[in-house]
């Protein structure tokens, strides 16, 4: 007997996406093109920022906003490093009442204590929101750069912000904080200026990318460029790269913080399985990369992530990139002598959920310092659940550690 003929499957999803699009086209405009105002300029013009790929800025512009009271001698500012996404706007102040993005971390008698310190943070050049970055206007074509914009890196976002330190008259940080991409930063002022930073704390980051990082990176940047709204980056003014960036989500929460969140629960039991989202993980993603992609740009996560993959803090890395020549060293001495100028007290944090920059290359950072000759290097491993995103989340273990370090025989 002839078998009935199997019904062709539904795909709701797809019909949701096409509707989704269609209101895209329409609107709303996406977050990066209408900021809330709150922070402070600093534009940089003259000398060009000469980037250590090869390209240049003739003019940039970094937004930052500030915490606290500089003191007279202004020996007392922090830099506070963001991550990949973040904004300047760490915490909530007269000008900006919504709370940032390390509200508790900041204030009288918290861990960056205000009745003690100055905060400074940036919006990273090659950002979105305020400072320099793919899709700001190119001063001397009247167009957004796109992927016009010059590659940079991780040192490139370092010394934009020096020059802003410079334009305040800060000669010397009490101290460099970062988490993530942040701590990267924080890694790259101490190495670049070790005599212009007091202290050191770098989170949940790494002293070089590794091939496990880059790779999840890599499928992040594919699946956006592979987005036909993407468009070789030039979609400003149309549709967002929407769908491509829903990957870009995954990697900063945990599976341990997912089980306890979602476990295997789907959104309605009572209906027949389908190719689209049926388990509320499934759900919670696709929500998360819709409202992405209209909070971030795409092609800012695209500069910016690449820059993350091209750090490496080894001493011929470096070299190579200020020689414009190739060398074959690649060992942990070579990494070793990288790191040998950073002899201020630092603090390393890792957490052992993390899958974005897994613990053992914090680990690895400890002990490099510790091998370069830096005799004041603290480490700590947090048992927390939830993955890289445990700096934005625990403030009480995370804070603890950050505010010892800080005032910890403060003079």
């Amino acid at each position: 007997m002839a078998s009935a003929e199997q019904q062709q499957l539904e795909f709701p999803c797809v019909d949701l996406l096409a509707e989704r699009q269609r209101a895209l086209d329409g609107g709303p405009e996406p977050a990066y093109d209408r900021v809330v105002t709150g922070y402070e300029l600093f534009r940089h013009q003259g000398d060009p920022l000469r980037m250590d790929h090869g390209g240049q800025l003739a003019e940039f512009q970094l937004a930052y906003e500030t915490w606290g009271r500089l003191a007279a001698d202004k020996s007392n500012a922090i830099l506070l490093h963001t991550g990949l996404s973040a904004s300047s706007h760490a915490r909530s102040h007269a000008k900006n009442a919504a709370a940032g993005w390390w509200e508790k971390f900041i204030g009288p008698g918290r861990p960056l204590d205000t009745d003690k310190f100055f905060i400074i943070c940036t919006n990273m050049l090659g950002g979105c929101y305020g400072s320099t970055g793919p899709s700001s206007i190119n001063p001397v074509t009247g167009e957004r750069y796109a992927t016009r914009f010059p590659m940079l890196t991780i040192f490139d976002i370092v010394r934009a912000q020096f020059c802003l330190l410079d334009h305040l008259g800060i000669g010397r940080l009490h101290a460099s904080v970062g988490a993530s991409m942040g701590g990267m930063q924080s890694l790259a002022a101490a190495a670049l200026f070790p005599e212009r930073v007091g202290r050191l704390i770098t989170i949940s980051a790494c002293a070089r990318s590794h091939p496990y990082s880059i790779a999840l990176r890599h499928t992040q940047r594919q699946v956006l460029m592979s987005d036909p709204n993407w468009n070789k980056g030039h979609y400003y003014g149309g549709i967002p790269p929407h769908i491509g960036m829903k990957i870009a989500t995954i990697t900063y929460r945990s599976g341990p913080e997912w089980e306890r969140r979602f476990g295997r629960k789907r959104s309605d039991d009572t209906i027949e399985p389908t190719m689209c989202p049926d388990f509320l993980i499934e759900t919670y993603l696709d929500h998360q990369g819709e409202r992405f992609c209209l909070q971030y740009d795409a092609n800012s996560l695209l500069y910016l992530s690449k820059a993350m993959d091209m750090f490496d803090l080894s001493a011929s890395a470096q070299q190579r990139v200020n020689d414009k020549r190739h060398s074959s060293v690649d060992d942990l001495a070579d990494l070793i002598r990288g790191m040998a100028p950073i002899q201020m007290p630092t603090l390393v944090l890792g957490v052992q959920s993390d899958l974005l920059f897994p613990h053992w290359q914090q680990r690895e950072i400890a002990q490099c310092l510790r091998k370069a000759g830096n005799r004041m290097v603290t480490h700590y491993e947090l048992d927390a659940i939830y993955g890289h995103d445990t700096f934005l989340i625990d403030v009480v273990t995370v804070g603890a550690a950050v505010k010892g370090h800080l005032e910890n025989q403060l003079a």
